[in-house]
């Protein structure tokens, strides 16, 4: 029955070890009945029944029979007991307790060979390799042994010595599977192959250009020179724009959140969080509206619910709005959207609903019913839906509600007047004149703003402080729901708590200067600060709203990462929704977004841009940040810290001296001058500025908090308190600080938001770009010409400002990097380009009126050079496409509307800013309607509406001199005896390329498709006909060709 009973067994031969480096045992069997296939290898014979006994005398119940017949299946698999053998150097056996007294030092690297099952056939046999290494991945798959000690393996045997601690403590799994440190963010760079071509492409456009200016300046045109001279001009300037707004991007940047690491180490439960209870800082967010009948609060409302039901935690987030007209119409929407979020919040949280604005959920299109699990899905929906068109009809009959109110009340104040005039005789002879025509609230009381009929004291400039805390403060502990809560809607194992929600309006009078939105933001900053006191503020137009509910902790893992508190805010993108599908005006501006800002992000961080941005709140109050630094050099090629203990007396830079300074010791912590006189505000900052910092977790970790520290619930809110705010946001607070100059929004431009991000960067903090997967937020945009012209023209309106003020970036501090220095020398400048634009636009018309050119001839030089400077303009928008992800059309559509804008809107921009510089005269703008349109049948029904402006004079005069100079340059050529049909084909093609990118603003012009009179086309025929006639009768061709002053 055994194998070896028909053949001899081969004898085994134990020797001594080896002098080799190895640790195992040299074991050498009889090569005599062994193949050729191990005849050169030395073969590891393992500890068996058979040939080591054990240390008892007898043969274990589980071992074999000395007579073969057993299988090595039949011996017990490791890990082993304390029984098992183990073989020593010198052949002996014992126990393992003994081995690991004698040997403890050999034991490390041998144990995983503690017991080795025999092999049930010579070519099984664990052998050494002809190098003399011992094959020990090809040992553990025949024989399972163990894997030694480690995290990935661990014996669990209370006997092995080494599953022990140093005290004689059972050691588990557990304790070495420690989770590392993780970063919550990373950058990821653009790839060198789409990245090192187009640095090199600018280079060599750089070259190009520099060498085609020095061309043409040495190759005057001598028959026109007045001609070559505007030209000359205009490609110099043209030259150092696009130098301006290129440098800047030769480093863009991504960047990724890690949403996971920050669920683990603010969410998850650990020893200085046992219960998992959120350690994220508080976050306090800002809705900005002022007038209701052009910002309709439907869509302020929208923005509100989209807030309340974000993925933060409930008890840290905390809304406030503020209602710079003072108006009842807002309050009382805002109070309709309270009610409607007890049931439209716990919705989105039950069946994840995104995005979590009702109108562009239920506008979407699409299967609702995708990725939903829950049976109740279709029902609960069907319901809700319900609920928001009820909820959007009671939101559309306010206005007609509040004036039929307070015609009511008002006729009843009246007839009391009456009656008491009638019983008091003379004495209350006016009563009834002392009646005013007041707007009245729900509950019988005046409305302390805004009148529907102005009154003092009641009008759109001349109202109290209004501080209204809607929704309290909810329990820092989760509460769910139960089955019996909602009549409709089951809300079992969902959390019913609603973030915080105030209702601001500041205090404005007669005779005060409130700095429009600026003056708005820096009112909400000092009442949140009283109120919640969130380290962070995120900051949105009333018609932004939350398009992806996780975008807020995305931010977070910038804030909060290791670095993060040398960061002042973090930007979004910028996206919208209404836009017609060719984007005619290019309203997306993807350029700017996914391009220039991107860009920006790899070097001192992105522009402030007016809404979607998340701040810190130590860095508005205009504090320096820690651990700055100062660019020195022609370039600013040489980093050098500031030295906190560096004294500006002897030379250093402003501030200096408090870099690293404890807040709470700061000079201007307790400045009155600076923040005013509150002191219950001026206790807030420290807390918010030690509530912002990141986690002390690791040793790399500077200027952190330890684990847990924001745990602890939030005391509920007391009529002080309220009193406070109310104080804050009076009109007179900010006399004789420094609000507005160096802490807050800052004042003194209409784009304020610029100047503001400018200051915090010149202090030396950091921003971060955020591009999320899913868009983060969603605004509309003005797609009628006209109001996008407006827009543009208030834009370039506060660039000009800019360049004219102290906030030049020629004269920042050596805390702004070079690059970034010349993004903000590019904002404050590219207005002016428009007066270079318009003269250029204007040369083809000039060439084909005169017969002459820019240059003498069509040179191949100058051909070249022009080959090669559009070529690498090409390729460089194609690897710019690569690495920004717009695309070909949206960048032509930029191309097309910077030309309409920069002859248009542009070009009135540096008039008004020079009349304000030169004759102080201030400019007014109208808030830009963000009403949808009325045409239900088509969506897009304004981009066809025509409002006339005197910003169409400009485009206008540009399309009408270079359509009536093309019949003449024709004309010209035709009749000529001699015809130049160079010069012809040299101003023909300028102008139609001016022409092309004048295409949307015709366009725009000529109202819908299909509407335009077909007699204003045979005008436009016969007026260029006619000019272009009268033109050859004044100056009729000759038959002589100039070049070079030689008339031929």
């Amino acid at each position: 029955m055994s194998s070896s009973s028909g053949a001899p067994k081969p004898s085994d031969r134990y020797t001594r070890r080896t002098t080799s480096n190895d640790d195992d045992l040299d074991v050498t069997p009889d090569y005599s009945t062994m193949s050729g296939d191990y005849a050169n290898y030395t073969v590891l014979m393992p500890p068996t029944p058979d040939n080591q006994p054990y240390g008892g005398g007898g043969v274990p119940p589980t071992a074999p029979s000395s007579g073969g017949g057993g299988k090595p299946d039949d011996l017990p698999l490791p890990p082993y007991g304390s029984s098992s053998k183990l073989v020593n150097r010198r052949g002996g056996g014992g126990t393992g307790d003994d081995v690991h007294s004698a040997a403890a030092g050999k034991m490390d690297r041998r144990l995983s060979t503690a017991r080795v099952p025999a092999p049930s056939n010579n070519k099984s046999l664990l052998v050494r390799s002809q190098t003399g290494d011992f094959d020990h991945n090809r040992w553990l798959f025949e024989t399972k042994g163990t894997y030694g000690i480690g995290n990935a393996y661990w014996p669990q045997q209370e006997s092995n010595a080494y599953a022990r601690g140093g005290g004689g403590a059972p050691v588990k799994m557990e304790d070495l599977v420690d989770k590392p440190w993780k970063p919550l963010s990373r950058k990821v760079p653009i790839p060198p192959g789409i990245l090192s071509p187009y640095r090199l492409l600018v280079m060599v456009r750089f070259v190009a250009l520099f060498l085609f200016l020095v061309w043409r300046v040495t190759n005057p045109n001598m028959d026109a020179l007045w001609l070559w001279g505007i030209s000359i001009v205009c490609e110099f300037w043209f030259a150092f724009s696009w130098l301006l707004d290129q440098m800047p991007k030769l480093n863009p940047i991504n960047r990724a959140a890690d949403l996971a690491a920050l669920r683990e180490k603010f969410e998850s439960p650990s020893p200085t969080n046992p219960t998992g209870r959120s350690d994220l800082p508080g976050l306090d967010v800002f809705i900005s509206t002022a007038d209701p009948y052009k910002e309709p609060p439907l869509v302020t409302a929208n923005t509100l619910l989209s807030i309340l039901a974000t993925e933060y935690p409930v008890e840290k987030l905390f809304v406030y709005i503020s209602d710079d007209g003072g108006a009842l119409l807002t309050f009382e929407a805002m109070a309709e959207a309270c009610a409607f979020a007890k049931v439209w919040v716990p919705f989105c949280r039950k069946h994840g609903i995104e995005p979590r604005n009702p109108e562009a959920y239920f506008t979407q299109k699409g299967d609702p019913t995708k990725g939903k699990k829950r049976p109740d899905f279709v029902k609960d929906r069907r319901w809700i839906k319900r609920e928001y068109d009820e909820f959007k009809i009671r939101i559309n009959s306010l206005p007609d509600l509040i004036r039929r109110r307070a015609n009511a009340m008002n006729a009843r104040e009246r007839k009391l007047a009456r009656d008491k005039q009638a019983a008091g005789g003379e004495a209350d002879a006016g009563a009834v004149a002392a009646v005013k025509p007041a707007t009245w609230m729900a509950d019988g009381t005046h409305w302390p703003g805004t009148w529907l009929d102005p009154s003092p004291d009641h009008g759109k400039g001349d109202h109290a402080s209004i501080v209204q805390v809607m929704i309290k403060n909810p329990h820092h502990d989760v509460i769910y729901g139960e089955a019996g809560d909602h009549p409709y809607l089951d809300m079992t194992d969902v959390d019913i708590r609603i973030p915080m929600f105030a209702y601001l309006s500041r205090e404005k009078r007669a005779g005060y200067d409130h700095n429009k939105k600026a003056g708005a933001m820096n009112a909400m900053v000092r009442a949140s600060a009283i109120l919640s006191n969130g380290p962070f503020m995120l900051n949105f137009d009333c018609d932004h709203y939350i398009y992806n509910c996780y975008a807020i902790r995305e931010a977070m893992c910038y804030m909060l990462d290791r670095g993060g508190d040398r960061i002042c805010y973090i930007q979004f993108p910028q996206r919208f929704e209404g836009i017609d599908p060719s984007d005619r005006y290019a309203n997306h501006n993807t350029v700017f977004f996914d391009g220039n800002m991107r860009a920006l992000d790899g070097l001192q961080g992105p522009m402030y841009v007016g809404t979607g941005c998340l701040f810190r709140r130590y860095a508005v109050y205009g504090f320096n940040p820690p651990r700055a630094n100062e660019y020195r050099g022609a370039y600013g090629q040489t980093k050098v810290p500031i030295d906190p203990q560096y004294d500006p007396r002897h030379g250093g830079g402003e501030g200096a001296e408090h870099e690293l300074r404890p807040i709470s010791e700061h000079p201007d912590h307790e400045a009155p001058q600076r923040f005013g006189k509150s002191k219950m505000f001026i206790e807030t900052i420290a807390v918010a500025e030690y509530q912002g910092r990141p986690l002390q977790d690791h040793p790399s970790v500077q200027n952190g908090r330890p684990p847990g520290a924001l745990l602890m619930p939030r005391l509920p809110l007391d009529a002080a308190t309220v009193a406070e705010a109310v104080a804050v946001i009076s009109c007179w607070y900010e006399d004789n600080t420094e609000w507005g100059q160096r802490v807050g929004w800052i004042y003194g431009s209409v784009t304020e938001d610029v100047v503001t991000g400018y200051r915090m960067h010149n202090r030396g903090w950091r921003s971060v770009y955020c591009i999320t997967r899913r868009d983060a937020f969603r605004g509309t945009a003005p797609i009628n010409l006209t109001d996008r012209l407006h827009q543009v023209l208030r834009w370039a309106t506060g660039s000009v400002e800019i360049f004219f003020s102290k906030n030049n970036a020629l004269l920042a501090s050596r805390r702004l990097k070079f690059l970034q220095r010349m993004a903000y020398l590019n904002v404050g400048i590219y207005p002016f380009t428009s007066l270079f634009l318009i003269m250029y636009c204007l040369l083809p018309a000039l060439s084909l009126f005169s017969g002459q050119f820019i240059v003498a001839t069509l040179d191949p030089t100058f051909l070249c050079y022009l080959l090669l400077i559009t070529l690498t303009l090409m390729l460089l928008c194609l690897l710019e496409v690569k690495w920004s992800g717009i695309g070909l059309e949206e960048w032509w559509r930029n191309e097309q509307f910077w030309v309409i804008g920069g002859t248009s809107a542009h070009l009135a921009a540096v008039l008004q800013g020079l009349l304000k510089v030169v004759a102080g005269i201030e400019i007014s703008f109208t808030l830009t309607a963000k009403a949808a349109a009325e045409d239900d049948d088509d969506p897009f029904a304004e981009l066809y509406l025509i409002k006339w402006t005197s910003l169409f004079i400009p485009p206008l005069a540009v399309i009408g001199i270079n359509i009536i100079a093309l019949v003449v340059g024709v004309s010209r050529t035709v009749y000529a005896e001699i015809p130049q049909y160079s010069k012809l084909l040299g101003g023909g093609f300028f102008s139609f390329w001016v022409l092309a990118h004048y295409y949307p603003f015709a366009k725009g012009l000529m109202g819908r498709r299909g509407r335009t009179p077909t007699i204003v086309y045979v005008w436009a025929g016969l007026i260029s006909i006619t000019v272009s006639l009268l033109w050859i009768t004044i100056s009729p061709p000759d038959d002589r060709i100039t070049q070079g002053g030689i008339d031929v």
